[in-house]
């Protein structure tokens, strides 16, 4: 097969693979595939063995069906209870009935054997791009100019940043993360200074009015309403 590798699918590097399969033959090839593309590769050979190897957090997962002892239909059931990363399907089975069982174990792709390495190496780069955008979203929130950053503990409007202290923003991402649930300023206070703070639930009024007035330099819109007698809600 061709070493060459179109500039617009080249993987990223870094990214962690767990191949499963019960031939070494297999399971040596893919691992000398994907590392000389830059990726991390787990093998296992067996089911037992691959339970093992997601304490490493695999990114991706290349999985065999037609395994020995526990299949991979079986495994596949078992892995998506602890693990929301891609599982694509090594198989020699191509019948419509075969992927709609491995769709419903929770896989999300199949690769027929015999594959060629390009289709390979594409399939997963496009997976892990998915799997980029959505961690990608979850990072950030965004309501019209306003963007939360939440791995940054930043708030945008449009491109200017705007400048809040620690325990404002940890307001901020607890109230956005919760939009449209009224909290009380108890509630408030022991989310962001801990069940030991020392201190006064009072401080969120505080806290409250000054995120309202640094948001009021660019808009309008209130975002944390005042639900009286009860507290604090971020509006939808």
């Amino acid at each position: 097969m061709s070493n060459s590798f179109p500039d617009d699918i080249r993987p990223p590097r870094g990214d962690k693979i767990l191949v499963i399969d019960d031939e070494k033959m297999i399971v040596d090839m893919l691992r000398l595939t994907l590392e000389s593309k830059g990726y991390t590769v787990l093998t296992a050979m067996s089911g037992e063995t691959a339970l093992e190897r997601l304490e490493a957090g695999p990114d991706l997962i290349l999985l065999d069906i037609n395994m020995p002892g526990m299949n991979g239909l079986e495994l596949c059931a078992l892995i998506r209870v602890h693990v929301s990363c891609p599982i694509l399907f090594l198989t020699a089975r191509v019948t419509e009935q075969d992927k709609v069982e491995g769709l419903l174990a929770g896989g999300d792709d199949y690769i027929t054997k015999p594959f060629g390495r390009e289709e390979l190496l594409a399939r997963i780069t496009a997976h892990l791009r998915r799997e980029e955008r959505k961690r990608s979203s979850a990072r950030l929130h965004f309501e019209g100019k306003l963007a939360i950053d939440y791995d940054s503990c930043a708030v945008f409007w449009g491109n200017q940043a705007l400048g809040f202290s620690g325990r404002e923003f940890e307001i901020i991402r607890f109230l956005s993360r919760n939009p449209g649930m009224v909290f009380s300023r108890e509630a408030i206070y022991e989310r962001v200074w801990g069940i030991d703070g020392e201190g006064d639930s009072a401080v969120v009024k505080e806290h409250i009015r000054n995120i309202r007035n640094k948001l009021s330099a660019c808009t309008e819109t209130p975002y944390i309403e005042t639900v009286w007698g009860i507290g604090y809600k971020w509006i939808r």
